[in-house]
């Protein structure tokens, strides 16, 4: 198996090196020849005594020559050799080894393999080793005397959307500030005997593109680090994360409980693909907690996937009981957080085992991207990344390129369409020719202060029933000059769509009102443009009806 996300994955960092030349028992004892392909000349040494005193030596045009080849052809680079350069600011330690032994707290199941490259015979340049795990094909493989990774500086989620996985150390040997785009399908191996270290989990590397790319974990990194999640996993797309969770987790045969208010094709999925497998449904409302406790006591229920908010209603599912009712059942917990956002919402902390977006929306936030992800406990994530790896959803690494350069800006785009969506939700309620809002920000939305109390934020979405039919809403639409008729939301770029048209358009009247959608009923999904502007773009379309 392969690496695919790791909570921590080796880095080079070039900096002044000072002189420890006199460390002790340093790459002294029996050297081998190597075919290293990061610099002539680099030989293995078998290191004695403490691990947790580890360090590396190197030659003198090392960086230069690392930094040559990564711009060449980093597509292995930093995985399987390269050590992670982490500096001790202790000016009491007399070196290196003094350093990194003060900051070692051994808790390792693993030894490090002999056979990484690590020493130069005519090295001068001492790096210290500072890594905390590494994660092997969704193993983790403890490192033996290595110190653990240090609290992170950054304490805003708004800070770890910029540096998340990137500033904490990645898994690429650059000394650029942007992640660079790992364009490979497959990883080389320079001997066989390092295969079969990493076949048997002795060795951290890439094996194939379906199964990893040194860009795609450092997304996946970033989004662990905003949800508190041991692992991510990301897919090509939000219905690809869903339907693989849902194949890996819930037995053939087995039972789920999902809500009333959801994705057409996630109700889709469940009600016509599911059942050829033997899984079986029970539909609630997102707020009937009896209903769900019903569904419990009767069946052997594996999982309980809802939204929250939900599509395209808003509707909130009280995270922390539901969590609490189905783990006493033995079930798990699968919120889609997509609409809230890991900034608005954090499902996992409210005892939610997983957690799911379609990074389209809000994390990539440009509408230029497909994806989605899961995230949750490093057992659960694994077994999804088992099928993952057999049905091939893969993401291309230009597109979690894509994601990362957007997820830089989620905290300044979501605190302005959170603003944006609350101001006009507010303005359309008391506008009379608008029928209903649905926005769990305002006081009459039927979960509304359950919202106030497991969100930071409501979202930068409204659902709204104007006062007309199917004609006066297609011209109220048709008035806006701003927002772009589309699917889809969480963008730079308002987006404006009447569901019973652009979602359920293909069921008859009848049948669409048996899931509450409305002829009337629009949901506007709020981009970074002035408010004042959005806002008078609505009531001169509402003024045409």
């Amino acid at each position: 198996m392969a690496l695919s996300t790791c909570p921590r994955v080796f880095s080079f960092e070039s900096r002044y090196v000072p002189d420890f030349s006199g460390a002790p028992n340093i790459g002294q004892g029996d050297r081998k020849a190597s075919h290293s392909r990061f610099a002539g000349g680099l030989k293995p040494a078998r290191f004695h005594g403490s691990l947790s005193s580890l360090i590396f030596r190197f030659p003198p045009n090392f960086v230069r020559q690392l930094s040559t080849k990564a711009r060449r052809n980093c597509s292995n680079i930093g995985v399987a050799h390269i050590v992670a350069a982490s500096w001790s600011n202790n000016p009491t330690s007399s070196s290196a080894a003094a350093a990194a032994a003060s900051a070692a707290s051994p808790a390792a199941t693993e030894p490090i393999p002999p056979s990484v490259d690590a020493a130069a015979e005519d090295g001068v340049a001492l790096i210290e080793k500072e890594v905390d795990r590494s994660v092997i094909g969704g193993l983790n493989l403890e490192l033996e005397g290595f110190p653990k990774s240090k609290p992170s500086v950054f304490s805003s989620d708004g800070s770890l959307t910029i540096h998340a996985g990137e500033r904490s150390g990645r898994g690429i040997v650059t000394d650029g500030i942007t992640t660079p785009v790992v364009n490979t399908s497959a990883y080389f191996f320079d001997n066989t005997a390092q295969l079969i270290d990493f076949k048997e989990k002795r060795r951290a590397s890439f094996e194939y593109g379906r199964y990893g790319n040194p860009t795609t974990v450092v997304l996946e990194e970033k989004i662990s680090a905003l949800e508190g999640a041991e692992s991510t996993l990301i897919m090509a797309s939000g219905m690809c994360a869903s339907t693989v969770l849902l194949m890996a987790l819930v037995p053939a045969g087995g039972h789920l409980v999902t809500t009333t208010d959801c994705y057409r094709k996630t109700r889709i999925f469940i009600e016509t693909v599911l059942p050829r497998m033997g899984i079986t449904a029970t539909v609630i409302d997102p707020a009937d907690v009896g209903a769900l406790e019903s569904a419990l006591n009767k069946n052997k229920v594996s999982l309980f996937f809802t939204e929250s908010p939900t599509n395209p209603f808003l509707r909130c599912v009280d995270i922390k009981l539901v969590s609490e009712l189905c783990h006493r059942r033995g079930a798990l917990v699968c919120i889609d957080g997509t609409f809230a956002t890991p900034l608005n919402q954090k499902a996992l902390a409210l005892g939610a085992d997983l957690v799911l977006h379609s990074a389209t929306k809000y994390l990539g936030g440009h509408n230029d991207v497909l994806a989605g992800c899961i995230s949750g406990s490093m057992k659960l994530v694994s077994e999804v990344r088992n099928l993952h790896h057999i049905l091939g959803g893969a993401l291309n690494p230009n597109a979690a390129y894509l994601i990362i350069r957007g997820m830089k800006t989620l905290h300044l785009r979501v605190r302005q369409q959170n603003s944006a969506a609350l101001g006009m939700a507010k303005i359309l309620e008391a506008h009379p020719k608008v029928k209903h809002v649905y926005y769990p920000g305002l006081p009459s939305h039927p979960e509304h202060d359950l919202a106030k109390q497991q969100m930071t934020g409501f979202g930068g979405v409204v659902s709204f029933e104007v006062d007309g039919d199917l004609q006066t809403t297609i011209k109220f639409v048709d008035s806006l000059k701003i927002p772009y008729i589309a699917p889809s939301f969480g963008g730079c770029e308002s987006i404006v769509d009447q569901p019973a048209i652009m979602s359920y358009w293909d069921l008859p009247q009848s049948e669409r009102l048996k899931y509450g959608i409305k002829d009337n009923l629009v949901r506007y999904s709020f981009g970074v443009e002035d408010f004042e502007d959005l806002k008078a773009d609505i009531l001169q379309a509402l003024e045409t009806i």
